[in-house]
């Protein structure tokens, strides 16, 4: 009796052992009344150990279907383990004037998933340590309205 329990125990063990997760960082901010000020500038730390995998890096970004713009533009700014630090604008597709919102939905809600351009050449961060992501909105209107979430997915490159 004891051996038909501990195979089906095993095999969910194994299938267990083989799944390799890629998620290396995930964290949201969330937007006050749905109204993100540039002042507000969402900041997100994670730990680098793996120097050697290229990496995904994704923002999030939340909001209804009142926001009144088909894109944003933000500043990112990544800080390094050694203290230096870079900036990019970048712009970010949320609408297509045909297809409507890019990103999934659920009633008056949408949800963005957008990877941000190389960050650097390979897509690996080259120094083992903690980095640091501001995400400043670079908008004419502020504050931005409808805007409900927004967040930083870091995940490993799947092969």
């Amino acid at each position: 009796m004891a051996a038909k329990n501990f195979l089906p125990f095993a095999l969910c063990l194994l299938l267990l052992a083989g799944c390799d997760t890629v998620d290396l960082y995930e964290q949201t901010a969330i937007i006050k009344e749905h109204s993100w000020k540039s002042s507000q500038k969402p900041t997100f730390r994670f730990a680098i150990k793996d120097t050697l995998v290229p990496y995904n890096v994704f923002m999030t970004l939340r909001h209804s279907t009142r926001y009144h713009y088909n894109n944003v533009w933000v500043n990112l700014k990544v800080g390094l383990p050694d203290g230096k630090s870079f900036s990019s604008k970048i712009e970010l597709p949320l609408a297509d004037p045909e297809k409507g919102w890019l990103g999934s939905g659920m009633d008056d809600l949408y949800e963005h998933r957008i990877l941000l351009p190389q960050l650097t050449p390979d897509d690996r961060f080259h120094t083992a340590g903690t980095y640091t992501f501001t995400i400043e909105q670079l908008m004419r209107e502020n504050p931005l309205e409808e805007v409900y979430n927004v967040g930083l997915r870091v995940e490993k490159k799947q092969r």
